[in-house]
Formats: structure tokens, sequence, C-alpha cells
């Protein structure tokens, strides 16, 4: 059942509320409800395994899903929901209220046309701009991301990667979204253009005040960027609170887990620390926790019952799906 927003708070960004996907030949869903919220002018890290539903949540919001997929619950942009909305509203929404940045920049662009063209036309094309006033607010974005109007002129194969990044982070904020998502920004990108690209989406955040769905495998990523952190596995948050106490004081063993796998310079030598196993199959249906198999806190409840969401004891807003997570309560672990 969707819940009803109250007038009285501020209407979120992004609001996902019991999303639950299910795609054909699946004995599960994909996403198992997902309850998910970015505030204006806030960014908030999905993170977790390849294949645990990340990028598909983040494209839930511009209703860009499987074919064959059955869909439950809400996502609501600026408090519209875009799973109702008909095909006309759905298009103003994706080439207003919300923008995506996706992994590969050169995946994004047409290299048989200049970029200026790429910049221009998603707002040119549904009428809501002329091609001068679209030009000019291209000009100004190429600037806010570092670049020179001389990049208009360009095939997207004559700029490299971290420029063409830029190019794309430009377009997506074309139509001036009041939500941002970017779905692993950086991962095609050398270490110093990903340095370069998480401090520009930093900025751009401060300065336009949109806000920003990130998802992210890179815990450290997260850290550096994020004001609030989700955790994902195959297909559920598992849990959900402030970067800086989440990562210093995870409550589910899958997030612990996640930060003792990675590397870090001021690390122990040695083999670095691995999750055990794999995730479930989604042609196998769950009955109790998704991670139980590879959890060493696991015992039979565990097998037998999800486990639903419950925050810590101090800490209102940091909210862990674990039948045992006081168990990890006051550990702390070097984010």
């Amino acid at each position: 059942m969707k819940t009803p927003m109250n007038p009285a708070q501020p209407v979120p960004t992004l609001d996902i509320q019991g999303l639950r996907v299910t795609l054909p030949g699946t004995a599960r869903p994909v996403l198992d409800g997902v309850d998910l919220s970015v505030g204006a002018g806030e960014t908030v890290a999905l993170v977790g395994e390849s294949g645990s539903g990340k990028s598909l949540t983040s494209r839930s919001a511009l209703r860009l899903l499987p074919p064959g997929a059955v869909v439950e619950g809400a996502v609501r942009v600026a408090g519209e929901d875009v799973l109702t909305m008909d095909a006309d509203r759905l298009r103003t929404v994706r080439a207003g209220s919300a923008a995506m940045v996706f992994q590969d920049p050169r995946a994004a662009v047409n290299p048989l046309r200049r970029i200026g063209d790429f910049l221009t036309e998603s707002v040119t094309l549904t009428g809501s701009t002329r091609r001068a006033d679209a030009t000019a607010r291209a000009v100004e974005l190429l600037r806010a991301v570092g670049l020179d109007d001389s990049v208009l002129r360009k095939y997207p194969g004559q700029v490299s990667g971290g420029m063409l990044q830029r190019v794309v982070i430009a377009a997506a904020l074309m139509g001036d979204p009041a939500l941002l998502l970017a779905d692993e920004p950086t991962t095609a990108l050398d270490v110093t253009s990903q340095a370069e690209v998480i401090a520009l989406l930093a900025a751009l955040r401060e300065r336009f005040g949109t806000g920003m769905l990130f998802v992210t495998h890179d815990l450290d990523l997260a850290a550096a960027i994020s004001d609030r952190v989700y955790v994902m596995y195959a297909g559920r948050i598992v849990e959900t609170g402030p970067a800086e106490v989440l990562f210093a004081r995870p409550r589910h063993p899958y997030t612990a887990a996640l930060l003792a796998s990675t590397p870090r310079m001021e690390g122990p030598r040695g083999r670095l620390a691995a999750i055990e196993g794999q995730p479930p199959d989604l042609r196998e249906p769950l009955h109790g926790c998704a991670f139980a198999t590879r959890c060493p806190l696991a015992t039979e409840v565990c097998d037998q019952r999800a486990p639903l969401p419950a925050a810590a004891p101090d800490r209102p807003g940091h909210r862990a799906a674990c039948h045992h997570s006081d168990l990890l309560e006051g550990s702390a672990v070097d984010a």
C-alpha cells in the first residue's frame, strides 16, 4: 500500500516506498520492498556488490525498467509518482526534473554528432527553450564543469574520457533537474579523473542545490561524497544511516564485511578479507535473510524469517535489517 505524502514535511527530491520489481523467469523480486529518499541538496550513496539492484533502483526514478517488469510501490520525483504518470508527463520529468549520468560517457553520446548538439537537444526538442538560450545555457554549464565553449564544436572522439564525463554531467544539468542520478559515473575513468569528477559533483551540488543519488560499489567514494548511505544486498536495503556513523559503526554483517574487504594504504599486509560464497540466485525463492548463507552471525531464525529494519538504540536515523545487529553495536571499523 502506498503511503500518502505528509504536507507538513518538505517534499523529498526522490522518495521510493515499497518498490518491488519482478522480472519474467525469476522466483523472487529483483527489488524487494525498497524504501529510499533523497532530500533537496542532499547526496545519498547507494552501495553494494554488482548485481545487488543498485542501478535498477536508480533507473526506476526515470521509469527505465526492463521489458516485462511487474512493478509495485511508489517512486516519487519532486512529489510526483513516475510509475503512474502518462507518457507526456514522464517525458517532461526526464527532460527537466530528473537526469542521469551513466557509467560510460562514450555510451551516452552519438560519436557522429557535435557535443553542442548533444548538450542542447534535450531542451530544444521539448520546445521548452529556444536554441540561442539553450546554447547560452550549455556554455554556462561547460564553464561550471571546467570546460570552455570550444568543446561545443568538437566531436566526442576529440576529447578525453574525463572531459567527456564532464560534458555528460553538464548535459544532465541542462534542464535544471531537482534530482541527479549518478550511476557509477567514475568507473570508466582513471584515478585522477575519478577524483576530479567527484570534486566536481560535490561542487555542483553546492552551487545548484541538486539532490543526488550516487550509485557505487566503492565505499571510499561513498564516504567522500555522501551525506547518507543505503547498503543494498540481493534487492533489499539492509542498512541505512549517516555516512560517517554507518562506516564507523556498521550494524549489519554485510556492511562490516564490505568495509573489511576494502583495500587501504594503511591497512595490514597480506590477503584482503573476502566475503565467502555467492549472492542468492534469482531462480531460487528466499524465505529468510538473503545474507544468511554468507553471514558468520547467522542462526536458525535467519534462515526462517526475513529481518525487519530496526534503529540503533541511540541513533534513530541508523537502521539495519538484521536479527543480530546488536552483536555489532559498539564495534568500530576504520572507514
